[in-house]
């Protein structure tokens, strides 16, 4: 058989194959949403699991600096960066218990919970009651944008040091406005906005490690494609499936090295 005869065979064949999973699309791959979870976005620090041979979690490739996918172990280049949709934030009070005492995770307090207002800030740490410690977690639920039109959801956490990131990013979505041609001047609602997730070395006299940069890509009003409309609906069923708490983020264990720190915005967040 000659090369060109065994090329468009195999060409048929794959476009046969795809179009008998097109036929099949979906099929058997459906679950009821309540056993589904949303897997975490972390940046990779010195202390990571994810950076050492040994442990389960490693990833190979990997440096300190790179933003991973904690469930699917995919990961890109702190300058690289990922971009993303936001489409729901909340903030997670958890609790862990102290490092001096063993470290690990308790689990996540409900916000109305008296025991966080009884909570109390001792250095750069903030105690509970029953001595163990409280952290703070925005989570902001994102689609991470691939090459195609291609997205997967996931939960984009910031801790400590990371939180003053997550609050310049709320104040840049607050101020992002689009011209209508009617209306004029409008806000865009959250999942209007693309932006881009990159991280930055910063330091202290306790040593060093890498935080979150944010910055606009684009608006998804500013020169629209038929790919951006259906990311625009796809980020809208997401952040209604979120709203009706069809799907939620995998449980927060604190790995990444930050399984117990609640340093403030001056110290290092692992």
């Amino acid at each position: 058989m000659s090369t060109a005869v065994a090329q468009k065979k195999n060409t048929a064949v794959s476009n046969d194959i795809i179009d008998d999973l097109y036929e099949m699309a979906g099929e058997g791959a459906s679950y009821d949403s309540s056993e589904l979870e949303i897997p975490f976005i972390r940046v990779a620090q010195a202390m990571s699991p994810q950076l050492r041979k040994k442990e389960a979690e490693y990833i190979a490739g990997l440096e300190q600096g790179d933003i991973y996918n904690k469930l699917t172990s995919q990961f890109w280049t702190g300058e690289t960066g990922i971009d993303v949709i936001p489409c729901y934030q909340t903030t997670k009070y958890i609790e862990f218990i102290p490092e001096e005492q063993g470290g690990g995770y308790v689990g996540e307090l409900a916000p109305n919970d008296p025991a966080i207002k009884k909570a109390v800030r001792v250095g750069a740490k903030t105690t509970l009651p029953n001595g163990n410690e409280l952290v703070n977690s925005d989570q902001h639920f994102c689609l991470v944008l691939g090459e195609e039109g291609m997205y997967q959801p996931a939960v984009v956490d910031f801790k400590s040091t990371q939180l003053k990131v997550s609050r310049r990013w709320k104040s840049m979505i607050t101020m992002q406005r689009i011209k209508h041609p009617k209306h004029g001047l409008v806000q865009p609602p959250l999942i209007g906005t693309i932006w881009k997730l990159r991280t930055v070395e910063e330091s202290n006299d306790r040593g060093t490690w890498f935080n979150y940069a944010v910055e606009k890509v684009k608006s998804l009003a500013e020169d629209p494609s038929p790919e951006d409309r259906d990311l625009l609906i796809a980020a809208k069923t997401f952040r209604e499936s979120i709203a009706k708490g069809e799907v939620k983020a995998a449980k927060d264990d604190g790995d990444s090295g930050q399984k117990s720190s609640t340093q403030d915005d001056d110290s290092i967040p692992f």
